[in-house]
């Protein structure tokens, strides 16, 4: 066995076994933990494959950006854990049919067919001076100049929606303006009242 094959292995056997942990492991901090450790097994095969602007992006954006802040609000938040576990066994028995069928039909596709381990051969080698960055960059900007706009075209809209939706008006909610704030003036405010004192019987 090769060298290649010896590291593909590794990093898809901690893949797995990171998965496994993300979803049965009951204290959440320790399951955003594990995800990190996920994508990065995840970022190691993306290296394997020659793709290292993907796997760069991958630590980046999802390990530096996406998973501080969801550990930062998990540690943050008081999260009930008899809460979550609620409803846990109703739901069990569809997640195994569902978790067997997808095990099936990837052992299905993987063992024959045009997605066999035969039928795909490894990437040829990489000239000296090949930038996947720039290739990537020139691919999108050319070809798939289209579906990029309307992808960013959509993630603004959503991004325009979310803080729409975050900002509307309630009613059972009080909000304070500023500028009204700032033009109060004491006698609106504070009343002083003089009282006689009580007489000593």
């Amino acid at each position: 066995m090769e060298f290649k094959q010896l590291v593909f292995y590794f990093f898809a056997t901690v893949l797995v076994f990171a998965a496994f942990m993300v979803i049965t492991i009951r204290n959440p901090v320790k399951a955003a933990l594990f995800l990190v450790l996920a994508f990065f097994s995840a970022a190691g095969l993306w290296l394997l494959l020659q793709a290292e602007f993907l796997a760069i992006a991958l630590v980046l954006v999802y390990v530096g950006a996406v998973m501080v802040l969801f550990l930062f609000v998990v540690m943050m938040l008081d999260i009930n854990q008899a809460r979550l576990r609620e409803g846990f066994g109703e739901y069990l028995p569809i997640g195994g049919l569902v978790a067997v069928l997808l095990v099936l039909e990837m052992s299905i596709i993987l063992a024959s067919g045009p997605f066999g381990t035969q039928q795909m051969p490894e990437p040829a080698a990489l000239p000296a001076g090949h930038s996947n960055t720039r290739a990537l960059g020139r691919l999108l900007y050319t070809t798939y100049v289209y579906p990029f706009e309307i992808a960013a075209l959509i993630l603004l809209v959503a991004i325009v929606a979310a803080i729409a939706l975050t900002l509307r008006r309630r009613k059972d909610s009080k909000y304070q303006d500023p500028a009204k704030q700032l033009r109060v003036r004491r006698a609106e405010r504070v009343r002083l009242v003089k009282m006689p004192s009580e007489k000593k019987s």
